[in-house]
């Protein structure tokens, strides 16, 4: 099965390779979104200001360092909670400085009721991918479903794969499913596999 391949390939990499991974993941990731508000700013646009990021699991990138970065520098950060199955997640607002609670399948999301607005920017963990930003994700579909009523809403907003080049499907028979949701870009820890927007 291709999930359980993906799931044993990323967890055969070396602990030192994964944390380099991951540090360079964040730096590339900052830097991006600094450059896009920087060039919405000259364009009076408006900037990205809510991100819906995730709390990392043991085998994901880590991206907690950069989500207390982020809220240090006055950004709205978010984290996923799952209400139920086949329902979209919930994204409530992170406080650094706030309780967190065990949520569904073991991961962390904040200890309150307060749902947040509607992201700018959603950072998605990315179990597979394709260069065209097609996802592989764990099989509950709860992104699927999350970045889809998000898109009903007529709200603009930039969706950011994150996943291990390991995860790279370009070599696999992959044909994505007919509710899968394309991401906007992908981002691994060997670089963008699909290039973020710049704007």
């Amino acid at each position: 099965m291709l999930r359980q391949r993906l799931l044993e390939k990323r967890k055969q990499q070396a602990k030192s390779d994964t944390n380099r991974g991951a540090l360079l993941m964040r730096g590339r990731l900052y830097t991006w979104v600094a450059g896009v508000n920087k060039t919405r700013k000259e364009q009076n646009k408006a900037p990205i200001t809510h991100i819906a990021g995730f709390w990392s699991m043991p085998d994901e990138p880590e991206l907690q360092p950069l989500l207390y970065k982020w809220a240090d520098e006055g950004m709205q950060v978010s984290l996923p909670a799952v209400l139920g199955p086949d329902q979209a997640l919930q994204f409530k607002l992170w406080d650094p400085e706030g309780e967190m609670k065990t949520g569904a399948f073991g991961i962390q999301e904040p200890d309150s009721t307060t749902e947040a607005p509607a992201p700018d920017l959603v950072l998605v963990p990315t179990l597979g991918f394709t260069r065209q930003g097609d996802r592989l994700g764990y099989g509950k579909g709860y992104y699927d479903r999350t970045l889809a009523a998000l898109r009903e809403q007529n709200h603009h907003f930039l969706t950011v794969g994150l996943a291990w080049a390991c995860g790279d499907l370009s070599a696999e028979d992959y044909t994505p499913q007919a509710h899968d949701f394309q991401l906007d870009a992908v981002l691994t820890d060997k670089g963008w596999a699909k290039p973020a927007p710049t704007v």
